[in-house]
């Protein structure tokens, strides 16, 4: 590899590899690239994943001798904080501070479904959404707080 490349030398380098009969690359690297380019919203705040009760499958139970079927999750972000509870037939949700808000359901196909947050807060999906999905809260002026992707 040259130590400094000249334009014609660089395009011929860059169209090289471009032209290149290579095999597209797997389905599930197409959408993983898609979902972590949808990270970069202008005017969205990231919630952050801070507790997973999927990761304490491994641990021993103190006080109990079977393990919860419930799921819990929480995302986090400055300005508000998103508890889930997974259950067999629905998500369980409430926002911290409680707040009358519209939370949008998207899912990785694409598709989105609206509702709305109770006066404490609180809101349900039914069913528990298939495949990968995330939320966006909107709050009037405020800008839009996002989750990351979550799979049930």
């Amino acid at each position: 590899m040259a130590d400094s490349w000249d334009e014609e030398e660089l395009l011929a380098a860059l169209r090289e590899v471009f032209d290149s009969q290579r095999e597209p690359p797997p389905p599930e690297i197409v959408e993983a690239g898609k979902k972590i380019f949808a990270w970069h919203h202008i005017g969205k705040e990231l919630a952050q994943l801070t507790y997973d009760s999927a990761g304490d499958a491994d641990r021993e139970p103190v006080t109990r001798t079977e393990a919860a079927d419930i799921r819990a999750m929480t995302f986090s972000s400055a300005r508000m904080t998103i508890e889930l509870e997974f259950t067999a037939d629905g998500v369980l949700g409430q926002l911290v501070p409680p707040q009358v808000t519209t939370i949008i359901v998207q899912l990785g196909s694409g598709q989105e479904t609206s509702l709305a947050s109770d006066g404490a807060g609180c809101f349900s999906i039914r069913p528990v959404p298939p495949g990968t999905f995330r939320l966006r809260c909107q709050n009037g002026g405020d800008p839009d707080v996002l989750t990351g992707w979550i799979t049930a």
